[in-house]
């Protein structure tokens, strides 16, 4: 604790900035005059005003430092103490009113020490209100403490001149033992976390990533913290070197310190009561509320944090929601739901568009002798009710977890997997391509409810939604391989096949695989259907009218590559390469670069994943190219057509079943009181929608059938 220090009351407001870090030339205000943008042409008092404000009981060290501009009122200010140079714009006689509070504009009984206003502000019962520059039309009202250091970096780990490295701030992100650290900077992406987060055995890359960081910022003391225009701040304790965009509310916080909050008139950003946040960064649109508490932060745009959660030394992707829960040490892409009050997350890798259940436990149990664990998991990931799983775990894409306490280790190679550990029989049971056979209206309703709630603003990142992707579509022909090495493909009897020796558990027990010769089915109609798909966006893109012309339009050279999930943003291993030698080598200089290079991958990804599906579908009907026919064509729309039938088939059965199950069914009197609360199957929107899209689907390709002769 540092000692009290006691100094002149003249003294105070002045020398902000040490001298030895002023540039010759220089006075303590020359970035506070940079960083003053509002056009305020400021003049001294008149003796008639400074007269008014003396007779409202208003103080200052200097009446020659209290500048204002030509339409002050002094009569606005009342019971105010001034230190250092004070900068006031237009006071009018108006109030202001949000949410039902209307305030006088104007300065009140308050104490101002070095700040500068713009037009027509509410300043009321700030007790100490220290080296701000506030915006227009904006209202602070009962805060005890608001005040910027010289050394204020808002939430971004940076050091000023004079500092320690032990005193830059990192997000100690996917394992707690720091060994995937990463600098937080404001503007950073889910990209950016990933990529800094891998590859750590290459030094240059975590060196050149570092320098980008630095260059997006200087060393130099003496910034001001900021307050945007319309931005409404009340009921607050203390708020201590914190960037404030424009349109914010922050309301009844205790804490924030060291963080920026992006906030504009499009995308606001709120904050709420009991809230305690340090070292973060906050972006657009995000909603922060009752007793939540993060710290060593990141909150990507549109994501929220409500009902007490708790977020340290970990990354939220955009468009995510955690609520009453524990995450520490995470980084998690775009599309994250964790709503419970009793779920906790640890040390992971989460790929997005996935949700933690209650009771959840990932990530706890430590299996050696230090907490150096990790778990991965792809997109969609979904572990039940109180799940407790072992680090170190890895998971691919849309694997659910059933209730249980898993004992050891896991890695599901299997996507759309149900896993469940079945304590009777001590053994661990795997169902690939469950969510196909029994929950397709869940997963379907997911991926359109996380592209409609995609409300990013700036999408820098094209992020992909659709559960057939290039990531899940090679893990399927992985899983199809893995099926066909333990014979489940031909053994259409068995309800169940020994794959113990496959490693999916680090245990001597039991490891079954559950209907493999359906779910091997189901993987290769679904690469014929993804591969479809991508084929009738090409046709109606282009405008095809004819074979002739589909033919020449195929990718020439479509080859099966590997494909990386770089934060939410899919893209071939191949580019990823590029990104990394073009960042070693020095042709990328800062990390405006590297969101140049996101962007231009996203405006080649549709190329891309025609000619990923193209060569899937060669790959799972075994033929070359020059195979590909008018009769195979037609044979793959029909295929496709009919796969579309069932799923939309299977949307509705899914979720028929819970107007028909019994046990469902008893909590109600009569049938239409079931309807009153559920709604009717037959309105259910989704479903109308997919039936809908079913029909389109079933006419374009018979369209497509007749006009190209097939």
């Amino acid at each position: 604790m540092p000692d009290m220090i006691k100094k002149s009351v003249s003294a105070l407001g002045y020398n902000f900035v040490n001298p030895e870090y002023i540039p010759k030339g220089k006075n303590e205000y020359y970035l506070r005059n940079i960083q003053n943008r509002n056009g305020i042409k400021y003049r001294e008092l008149t003796a008639y005003e400074i007269e008014v404000l003396v007779r409202n009981n208003n103080t200052t060290d200097n009446w020659n430092n209290v500048l204002v501009s030509d339409a002050f009122n002094p009569e606005l200010v009342k019971n105010c103490k001034f230190f250092g140079l004070v900068r006031i714009g237009k006071l009018e006689p108006w109030f202001l009113e949000y949410h039902d509070v209307r305030i006088p504009v104007g300065l009140y009984d308050s104490t101002i020490i070095s700040c500068d206003f713009g037009d027509n502000v509410v300043i009321s019962n700030v007790s100490y209100l220290s080296h701000y520059i506030i915006g227009n039309e904006v209202m602070i009202v009962n805060v005890n403490e608001m005040l910027t250091t010289d050394h204020s970096k808002f939430g971004n780990g940076i050091l000023k001149k004079g500092e320690e490295e032990s005193t830059r701030i990192w997000l100690e992100v996917c394992n707690e033992n720091a060994g995937r650290k990463i600098l937080p900077f404001n503007g950073m992406l889910p990209g950016d976390a990933w990529l800094w987060s891998r590859f750590r055995d290459d030094d240059v890359l975590m060196n050149r990533l570092k320098e980008f960081t630095e260059k997006k910022f200087d060393r130099k003391r003496g910034y001001y913290g900021k307050i945007g225009d319309c931005t409404v701040i009340k009921n607050c304790r203390s708020i201590k070197d914190v960037w404030i965009g424009s349109h914010a509310y922050l309301k009844g916080a205790n804490k924030i310190k060291n963080v920026t909050i992006n906030s504009s008139e499009k995308d606001r950003s709120q904050i709420g009561e009991g809230c305690e946040l340090v070292n973060g960064i906050i972006g657009f649109g995000c909603r922060i509320f009752y007793g939540v508490k993060a710290v060593r932060f990141f909150l990507s745009s549109n994501s929220q944090l409500k009902y007490g959660a708790r977020l340290i030394n970990s990354f939220l992707g955009d468009n995510s929601t955690i609520s009453c829960c524990e995450v520490l040490n995470s980084l998690i892409f775009p599309a994250h739901e964790q709503h419970h009050n009793n779920s906790f997350l640890c040390a992971a890798l989460i790929m997005g568009q996935s949700n933690i259940a209650a009771g959840a436990t990932v990530g706890s149990n430590h299996n050696s002798r230090g907490p150096d664990g990790e778990l991965i998991a792809g997109r969609g990931f979904w572990p039940g009710l109180c799940v407790s799983l072992k680090h170190n775990s890895v998971f691919a894409s849309f694997t659910l977890i059933a209730k249980g306490d898993y004992p050891a280790e896991l890695h599901i190679p299997l996507p759309f997997s149900l896993v469940n550990n079945n304590a009777s029989k001590d053994q661990l049971e795997i169902m690939p391509a469950y969510w196909f056979m029994y929950n397709m209206y869940a997963l379907a309703r997911n991926a359109y409810k996380y592209a409609d709630r995609d409300k990013r603003t700036e999408k820098l990142q094209h992020i992909e939604y659709d559960y057939l992707a290039p990531d899940s579509v090679n893990e399927i022909f992985d899983a199809l391989q893995l099926i066909k090495r333990f014979k489940g493909d031909k053994n259409t009897a068995a309800k169940e096949i020994d794959i113990s020796a496959a490693g999916m558990e680090n245990s001597k027990r039991k490891v079954v695989l559950v209907k493999p010769a359906e779910a091997f089915r189901i993987y290769k109609e679904l690469i014929v259907y993804y591969a479809a798909v991508q084929l009738l966006r090409l046709i109606a893109q282009k405008k095809i009218t004819s074979w002739e012309k589909l033919v020449s339009a195929l990718p020439k050279k479509a080859q099966r590559n590997k494909w990386i999930n770089m934060g939410g943003q899919l893209m071939p291993e191949s580019s990823l390469r590029t990104l990394r030698t073009a960042i070693n080598g020095g042709r990328y200089k800062g990390w405006q670069d590297v969101h140049q290079f996101y962007i231009t991958e996203g405006k080649k990804y549709e190329t891309q994943l025609l000619e990923h599906a193209f060569a899937s579908l060669l790959e799972v009907l075994n033929i070359p190219a020059s195979g590909f026919t008018r009769k195979t064509f037609r044979n793959v729309l029909e295929q496709a057509l009919a796969t579309k039938e069932w799923m939309t088939a299977g949307i509705y059965e899914s979720r028929a079943k819970d107007y028909r199950n019994p046990y469902r069914k008893m909590v109600y009197q009569t049938e239409k009181e079931m309807e009153s609360v559920l709604g009717k199957l037959k309105d259910n929107s989704f479903i109308l929608q997919q039936k809908k899209a079913l029909e389109l689907f079933s006419k374009n390709i018979n369209h497509i059938i007749g006009t190209m002769k097939l």
